[in-house]
């Protein structure tokens, strides 16, 4: 695992977070991304005192140019080559449908959805490179189930389950898993600006996604489907 090399989406604070330091913890050179440099350099620091390696890559994944510039400075990095992907960045918020804008709907389509289809095209070359690599697509249960307030995110998490399902298949033949994670409501940041009752002590944490995301690295076969069972 030492040389495994690893980019995470959204690695500044909650899941993304989480994941990063589970790989650091078995020695992983890691790339953090996310818009803020100043937070990324905090999570490096847990990185490299959880014993793995932290690159600094600031990118808004919302923003082409950024992800073109930031996946491609991570690659440089690491020698071209990429084990692990993780699409984790994502915003979240209850709307209802009436309330949601156009606005709404496309800020919503370009972090949880048309990033991941970004970030993954700007890495397929190192993916190809650090073959056999893994790629895990952080969805929601909302892909597979309705909320009140939430049709735009459904759709958004529903999208990227079937983009992950297509790619699947699509990158089979150059031993390039693809997996599909599904968390219930987890405890993190995010629901800190949104408005509602949120019972959060019953919530997953994030580190309950790290450690799914760790066994689908490890599990034999496609690992296509991974749900984030609920906390005891």
């Amino acid at each position: 695992m030492k040389s495994t090399r690893v980019l995470v989406t959204g690695a500044s604070r909650g899941i993304g977070r989480a994941i990063a330091l589970r790989f650091a913890q078995e020695g992983a050179h890691v790339a953090l991304c996310a818009r803020s440099s100043g937070a990324l350099a905090e999570v490096a620091r847990e990185v490299a005192q959880a014993g793995g390696v932290g690159l600094i890559q600031e990118m808004d994944v919302a923003d082409p140019e950024s992800v073109a510039a930031g996946v491609q400075g991570v690659l440089q990095s690491f020698g071209g080559t990429l084990n692990v992907l993780v699409n984790n960045a994502g915003i979240f918020d209850v709307v209802p449908f009436a309330e949601t804008t156009l606005e709404v709907w496309e800020k919503f389509y370009k972090v949880d959805l048309r990033s991941a289809w970004l970030v993954t095209r700007c890495a397929l070359d190192g993916l190809r490179a650090g073959s056999p690599a893994h790629v895990f697509n952080i969805a929601s249960v909302a892909a597979q189930q309705g909320f009140a307030g939430s049709s735009t995110y459904c759709a958004m998490k529903a999208g990227l389950m079937g983009f992950s399902n297509g790619l699947r298949e699509d990158l089979r033949a150059d031993e390039i898993r693809v997996s599909t994670v599904y968390p219930g409501a987890t405890d993190t940041e995010i629901f800190d600006g949104v408005a509602g009752d949120w019972d959060r002590e019953s919530m997953n944490r994030p580190e309950d996604v790290a450690e799914i995301v760790w066994a689908g690295l490890n599990t034999d076969g496609d690992a296509a489907d991974l749900a984030v069972p609920p906390p005891e």
